[in-house]
């Protein structure tokens, strides 16, 4: 191969030194005219050889270009724009903030006002404009500031193919003064290509799509909308000169920071246009006398609605868009979702509206204290500084100050201005030092929410903290333990082994030798109830999970086995590594809000697990569908069992003591509603989950870090943060007439042989207890007696003064009743008093709640 190349070389560089000789020879005598006519043919052969040099990188000497299959398949980096269910424009991902548009969907001014001052020949020319080249040859000799002269297309060339950057020069390219030549020759080979290829209308419309208007907006379109709030086909002439002008040069023209330059730009636009006869001398007067009007409308990568359901949906699909050959940024791509913009909105309201409140019972709670404790209660010190050190600016002041501890501590704790998240204000700026930004920052209380239709795994809403442009980090997919909402999987493999909401075990004291990690030795764990004290009694599992018992649940999680648990809670969607220990029943290890709302869909949607969908499908910039969601259908736990838990579930709002009777005052009496709180250690992770036939929601509340957070269960447990989160987007939910198909009660398979007596039973009387909470892991674990969690008081009545009387669930309609058949599932015992004081407090709550009559 080497020597193939050297002979080469050798014949090209032999063939040049004969040529010369005999082409010298061609001018010897002869007359005047015929060496100068052999003179301007040699020119022109050179000029020509040389672009075929250029365009075929001969010798590689400069650089590649694009060929004509490349220039017949441009690239667009065109913005993929992301849709919600109710065909909302939600977000756009780009590059480059471009979006195409037809030659026909322009206004016709735009054309005359960009061909009259960019390239008056364009229509004559074929993509080089030679009279403008020696125009601008004349006027630099002449007057030494020679115009442009390149024409549209060649413009197009530069903009569309990036020859200035994507592609080399070669080696010639390092020598000076030669890059600009062979780039300019590339530009002029490109532009002829294009010629050949495209008419001029497509020209004009690809150069239309590609050029940068400044501000970040690339493309006609995307000005149109960036400067004026208005389409290309609807913006006036003065509008349309404005954006011409700005070609010349996007800073100095720019309307919105130099208003003046850019009139007088405009003007000279509107002039050229009357110059070639496009534009009458009374429109030009009109035209040139308005003012600017700039309605501006600059949109960033993050603008818009669901903004971490759109980063999820982003980093979800970048395997599949590598694989697929698309860029997300600059393919093009729509990307229709599962988000209801409607149920997004009155998500993110009730997480804004009730992390506010929880966020001033956190302020009032630690005021005056540092609230960064360790598990005995203690301040943990060096906690901030710990969090500075994995700070980009403190590895900067490390670099830049290296054995200078005092120089890093002084700049880490000078004053600058900064800006801080604020709940009234949304951003706010002061005058703090970086560590006290920090000391500001990490006190705040952090939540999650996601709304999921368990038939179709649709994700209908889905907020992954309080504030997107401060935190950026989804709390959605982040790991956390999820305390007693895990005992679902518990309760769950019991059914599945033959045990009944009416199956009894004893709340009483157990004790078992289990692996301490840290040590590695054997040690006795004695798991607590919330309330630190044991009933003796044998009740019902349904009243064990209704109230969170955590005796029964790790005894009931022994005798299923929990690697039987870890195989259930697997089928029913939580893909997190689920430790095989006695304390995973009471939820002790790490996962994440989006499997857990998965996994109880599985038991509202009677057992068959769906994955949650999240995108229905994308369409390519051509209209070709690229993808469909797939259609991922699993039976994970038998109907029967499903059943049974959704009574267990129901047990939790209806019951007498269960953990989550609040819910009622959110929601109307037609709905089936079951619901499961949990709270980890020292509160430091508050849960909730709402069950109904066709909506399953969770939130989760707690610290960026798991050292802050309440010291009581009265304003950290779940019943107090992450349930009042659920109940306000559900009471704005099911008060809308717009979701009236969430509206249902679950039915009884009569196929399934179940009895009423395996779930109407008597529950327990209610007693006193604490939080519903991981403490019991720990035998010496810290209570603050006089708490009230999960909102069980201790003359009967929670704080909302509801009842808490044993309620008797009613037998539930049969699946293959009519719709318009016997409701069933209500509180028939319940006296008319107790539904008037409930129904005081729904009215206290929304004044249009007893006013609703549905249709």
């Amino acid at each position: 191969m080497i020597k193939r190349l050297y002979s080469f070389i050798k014949a090209i560089f032999q063939g040049i030194v004969h040529f010369f000789p005999w082409y010298i020879k061609l001018y010897k005598g002869r007359a005047w005219y015929t060496k100068a006519a052999l003179g301007i043919t040699s020119f022109i052969v050179a000029i020509f050889l040389y672009l075929g040099m250029v365009d075929t990188n001969f010798l590689w000497l400069f650089g590649r270009s694009p060929g004509f299959i490349e220039i017949k398949t441009p690239p667009t980096y065109a913005a993929s724009e992301i849709y919600s269910a109710d065909s909302v424009l939600i977000g756009r991902f780009y590059k480059e903030n471009r979006t195409p548009i037809k030659y026909g969907e322009v206004n016709p001014a735009f054309w005359n006002a960009l061909i009259s001052t960019e390239d008056e020949r364009f229509y004559s020319h074929h993509g080089i404009d030679f009279m403008g080249i020696g125009g601008a040859i004349k006027d630099a000799v002449t007057r030494g500031d020679g115009r442009g002269a390149s024409t549209i297309t060649q413009q197009l060339a530069k903009n569309m193919f990036r020859v200035r950057t994507q592609y080399s020069t070669g080696l010639l390219g390092h020598v000076p003064g030669l890059r600009m030549l062979i780039m300019k020759s590339k530009e002029w080979i490109i532009a002829v290509k294009l010629e050949l290829i495209y008419s001029k209308k497509d020209i004009l419309t690809m150069y239309a799509n590609t050029v940068d208007f400044g501000n970040n907006s690339y493309g006609v379109k995307t000005a149109a909308k960036t400067y004026f709030n208005t389409t290309p086909a609807k913006m006036s002439v003065d509008q349309a000169a404005t954006l011409v002008g700005m070609l010349k040069a996007t800073t100095y023209y720019n309307p919105i920071t130099h208003p003046q330059n850019s009139i007088r730009r405009r003007n000279t636009v509107l002039y050229n246009m009357v110059t070639h006869h496009v534009l009458p001398q009374s429109e030009y007067t009109a035209y040139s006398k308005r003012p600017l009007h700039l309605d501006v409308h600059m949109e960033e990568n993050y603008d818009g609605q669901a903004q971490y359901f759109r980063q999820y949906v982003a980093d979800e699909f970048k395997e599949w868009m590598k694989d697929h050959g698309y860029d997300l940024y600059s393919s093009g791509l729509k990307i229709y979702t599962t988000i209801d913009t409607r149920m997004q909105k009155y998500a993110e309201q009730a997480v804004a509206k009730q992390m506010e409140r929880v966020q001033d019972n956190f302020n009032n709670h630690w005021r005056g204290q540092n609230p960064w404790r360790d598990a005995s209660g203690k301040e943990i010190p060096g906690f901030i500084e710990g969090i500075a050190q994995r700070q980009p600016f403190y590895k900067k002041l490390v670099q830049k100050y290296p054995n200078q501890p005092d120089s890093v501590l002084y700049y880490l704790n000078k004053p600058h201005k900064v800006k801080l998240f604020d709940y009234a204000k949304g951003t706010i700026e002061k005058e703090m030092s970086s560590m006290d930004s920090i000391r500001y920052m990490v006190q705040f209380m952090h939540c999650a929410m996601v709304a999921m239709e368990p038939q179709s795994g649709a994700v209908r809403a889905w907020v992954g903290d309080i504030n997107f442009d401060t935190w950026k980090y989804d709390k959605v997919i982040a790991e956390r333990q999820p305390g007693s909402t895990f005992k679902l999987f518990v309760y769950t493999e019991a059914m599945r082994q033959g045990m009944t909401p009416c199956t009894r075990r004893r709340d009483e004291y157990i004790s078992m030798q289990v692996l301490d990690k840290k040590t590695g030795q054997m040690k006795t764990w004695t798991p607590h109830n919330a309330n630190g004290r044991f009933s003796n009694d044998s009740i019902p599992l349904m009243t064990a999970f209704a109230r969170s018992i955590n005796s029964v649940a790790v005894r009931v999680g022994q005798e299923v086995t929990i690697p039987s648990i870890i195989e259930t809670a697997q089928k029913m969607g939580i893909k997190s590594p689920l430790d095989n220990e006695p304390s995973l029943a009471l939820g002790s290890s790490d996962v994440n809000l989006l499997e857990m709302v998965d996994a109880y869909s599985t038991i509202a949607n009677y057992g068959e697990h769906i994955d949650p969908v999240v995108v229905t499908r994308i369409v390519d910039m051509n209209g070709n569908e690229v993808y469909t969601a797939p259609q991922n259908h699993e039976r994970a736990v038998d109907t029967k069992s499903a059943f049974l838990m959704q009574q267990m579930l129901k047990a939790g709002v209806n019951q007498g003591g269960g953990t989550s009777q609040s819910l009622r005052q959110y929601v109307p009496s037609d709905t089936d509603w079951g619901g499961k709180t949990g709270t980890t250690n020292n509160h430091s992770d508050a849960w909730f989950m709402a069950v109904s036939p066709n909506l399953v929601v969770g939130a989760w509340v707690g610290g960026e870090y798991r050292s802050i957070h309440f010291r009581t269960g009265a304003l950290g447990q779940g019943s107090k943060t992450a349930l009042p989160v659920v109940g306000e987007f559900l009471h704005s939910l099911m008060y809308d007439r717009t979701y009236r198909r969430y509206h249902a009660k679950w039915e009884v398979d009569e196929d399934d042989d179940i009895d009423p007596t395996m779930y109407n039973c008597q529950p327990a009387p209610v007693q006193r207890q604490l939080p519903d909470s991981l403490n019991g892991l720990n035998a010496g674990h810290r209570r603050y007696h006089g708490d009230n969690e999960e909102g069980i008081p201790s003359d009967g009545n929670d704080a909302e003064g509801i009842p808490s009387e044993p309620i008797q669930p009613a037998e539930p309609v049969s699946r293959h009743q009519s719709e318009n058949g016997s409701e069933g599932g209500g509180n028939s015992h319940e006296s008319r008093s107790e539904k008037k004081k409930e129904k005081k407090i729904k009215a206290a709550k929304d004044p249009t709640v007893s006013n609703i009559e549905w249709d």
